[in-house]
């Protein structure tokens, strides 16, 4: 069984995922640090957390971690998108003067968002203007859900928003009654063979507001959170994100996104 190693800082996502992979006989390692225990080196583990912890530590254990490349998402058709989206970089993002909907493409250095021009983003004393974003059309979601996926199928499938709020019910359940047509739209764009996409994946779907069914975003199932997803099943997807970089496919190998690290120890 492996050893699955979680950052020091507690979190519902953390927590459930622990419980979850205990409940299963995997060995549980919350660090105290970003620092890896020797004994630790050379084990079968997966990795759960943020990005730079992820990085700092897979660095450290000679971990290789799938996820999709920055500029995915503009990349794929348009009718799974169904807006305008470009990969482009912070600078290029500066000289916009009308409003659009920025995010970073890696991590989150600010808050994505609906900009009403580009001269409100973080300054190049902030961030640099050589970092990624992606640069969309506005629209309005109406409900989006969360899925992990694992060799193209869904294992585990959970509503996140709602309207732009948070779908979680009083009681602590995520619930919509659009969840069978969203898992239909999912595999829709799983089945696709033009769709390019590693084999251990986060696919968000939703429901664009007079435009129909599309692809939110893809992210790396070791970053993402589960929301309403079984914390079990994620658990599968996010052991495949997480390969020996001694062993590594040549097809897994195109999945990987280097960071440095340097800052972060």
């Amino acid at each position: 069984m492996p050893t699955l190693v979680l950052p020091p800082r507690y979190t519902p996502d953390t927590i459930a995922i622990g419980q979850a992979a205990q409940t299963i006989g995997w060995s549980v390692e919350r660090l105290p640090s970003w620092r890896v225990p020797d004994w630790l080196r050379g084990q079968d583990v997966a990795l759960y957390g943020e990005p730079l912890f992820a990085a700092v530590v897979a660095d450290e254990l000679g971990l290789a971690l799938l996820e999709p490349s920055f500029d995915w998402l503009p990349a794929i058709a348009l009718k799974y998108r169904r807006r305008d989206v470009r990969f482009a970089t912070l600078g290029e993002a500066r000289q916009l003067r009308q409003p659009t909907f920025i995010k970073p493409a890696d991590d989150k250095c600010f808050l994505a968002g609906v900009f009403p021009s580009g001269e409100v983003l973080p300054r190049e004393e902030v961030l640099p203007c050589r970092t990624p974003v992606l640069i969309a059309e506005p629209v309005r979601w109406e409900v989006e859900f969360r899925s992990f996926v694992l060799d193209r199928e869904v294992v585990a499938l959970s509503p996140y928003l709602r309207c732009g709020e948070l779908a979680q019910s009083p009681d602590g359940t995520w619930e919509d009654d659009r969840l069978e047509k969203a898992g239909e739209f999912a595999r829709g764009v799983l089945s696709d063979p033009t769709v390019p996409l590693p084999p251990s994946v986060v696919l968000d779907v939703g429901l664009i507001e007079g435009r129909g069914w599309a692809v939110v975003e893809a992210n790396a199932a070791w970053g993402s959170g589960i929301y309403g997803c079984d914390p079990t099943a994620v658990l599968r997807v996010v052991r495949r994100a997480c390969v020996p970089r001694d062993c590594i496919s040549s097809e897994d190998r195109r999945w990987l996104v280097e960071r440095s690290t340097a800052e972060a120890i």
